[in-house]
């Protein structure tokens, strides 16, 4: 393992597009484990645009992350919710839907939910 390891999300190991191209995910394969960055583009929402991917009935990843940009709303199965922005850390478990607000695109690093998300 080298001392030091510096990578950049633009030249991913994977890319994986949204459905109607409302945004992506670009994922580094490291070491430690898959670390993702999506981009939510406005108007993205998961129960739209990534459950026809993933057929599930709400989003069964555990997400732990950090949003860079944009805003989002994140709705638990249960009915708890939240908003969130720049510069939030956000820990999300397994059972929710989410979905851009405003016309800012939303771009979200994580590093624990990302490996299998979107995936076919």
């Amino acid at each position: 393992m080298a001392g030091i390891v510096s990578r950049n999300f633009d030249a991913a190991d994977e890319t994986r597009p949204f459905e109607d191209g409302k945004g992506r995910l670009d994922l580094l394969h490291t070491d430690h484990g898959p670390v993702g960055r999506a981009v939510f583009e406005p108007g993205w929402r998961w129960s739209s645009h990534v459950k026809p991917i993933a057929g599930t009935d709400s989003c069964t990843a555990a997400h732990v992350g950090y949003l860079a940009s944009g805003r989002m709303k994140i709705v638990m199965d249960d009915g708890e919710s939240a908003e969130v922005g720049p510069g939030d850390f956000i820990s999300i478990a397994p059972g929710h839907d989410a979905w851009t607000l405003g016309d800012e695109a939303c771009v979200v690093l994580d590093w624990a939910g990302f490996g299998d998300y979107a995936k076919r």
